[in-house]
């Protein structure tokens, strides 16, 4: 186990790592890139997402607030007439 605390570990790239089980509080990941990552299972409470960009995501069982993003999409859609 690697434990970092008040550490900067700015502009670090990691490589077919396994980060599972890991536990993130107070990380500023501002201007961070994810590619080809697994976030299956995931939480994520109290996060900032201004202004994220999510394109080619697998989105099966994702919620927000409770809410499955996929019908949040088909009621967007269907609203926009898409």
């Amino acid at each position: 186990m690697i434990k970092l605390t008040n550490a900067n570990i700015k502009e670090s790239h990691f490589t077919d790592v396994n980060l599972s089980d890991t536990k993130f509080e107070d990380v500023n990941l501002k201007r961070a890139v994810f590619s080809d990552v697994s976030l299956k299972d995931s939480v994520f409470d109290d996060i900032d997402f201004s202004n994220v960009e999510i394109s080619n995501a697998k989105l099966d069982g994702m919620t927000i607030d409770g809410v499955p993003v996929q019908a949040l999409f088909a009621a967007y859609q269907a609203q926009n007439k898409w």
